[in-house]
């Protein structure tokens, strides 16, 4: 995949990483001078100091030939107007970082696909590791929507009965939709059924439309 990243902050230097590891043809523009030098410096890529926010920019990064562009820059002007230019210029796949949640419909409106407020979903996974350790995964969606992962012990009232059953006994609350099954003996996972029996060790990937509160994830474990 051409890929051109706008921005070499620590978000951008990450998606940098793992980009080049992946083995896709990377080309990042930085309005630092000394930021992109130090990529320049670290990977064979190219690397342009300028301003994203001219066409020249994009076109001279390889506009025609890119399969996706990444904003990661921690303007909000700045990203919308790269977006812009991205659309503009026909790039098939464009994707922003939006710092203020309530800009978002303004980049959705240009096509791009947006990843709102980065460092507050990032509090929300450090929170989540300190209250909710028992949750081995976590996902924060749009709308407060979530999805996780925990894994449930003998005590959970879920072990040994069925999906369907944990519904509607109200162990499993209507807001809680359970995706998948890993057993803990198993490398594989399975799709949850309404009929599919729970055992102590199960390691279920659940989806929450609004936010999980800690005593229902204490509940759900045992």
């Amino acid at each position: 995949m051409y890929m051109i990243i706008v921005g070499a902050g620590s978000i951008g230097t990450s998606l940098i990483d793992i980009a080049v590891c992946e083995k896709n043809n990377v080309v990042v523009i930085d309005s630092s001078a000394e930021r992109a030098r130090e990529i320049s410096n670290k990977y064979d890529i190219t690397v342009l100091s300028g301003d994203a926010t001219s066409a020249d920019t994009i076109r001279e990064a390889g506009a025609e030939r890119a399969d996706a562009l990444v904003v990661t820059t921690s303007d909000d002007a700045v990203n919308l107007m790269v977006v812009s230019i991205a659309a503009h210029l026909d790039i098939p796949s464009i994707v922003s970082i939006v710092n203020e949640t309530e800009h978002a419909d303004f980049f959705r409106k240009l096509g791009a696909n947006v990843m709102e407020n980065p460092e507050e979903v990032v509090a929300q996974h450090l929170y989540n590791a300190v209250k909710q350790p028992n949750v081995q995964d976590f996902a924060l969606l749009p709308q407060g929507a979530q999805i996780f992962r925990l894994q449930i012990n003998e005590e959970s009232p879920l072990a040994g009965r069925s999906i369907a059953d944990s519904i509607q006994r109200g162990f499993i609350p209507e807001a809680i939709r359970v995706l998948a099954i890993a057993r803990e003996d198993e490398d594989t996972q399975s799709i949850a059924m309404g009929d599919s029996i729970l055992a102590e060790g199960d390691i279920l990937t659940l989806f929450s439309l609004q936010r999980v509160s800690d005593e229902t994830i204490a509940k759900l474990i045992g």
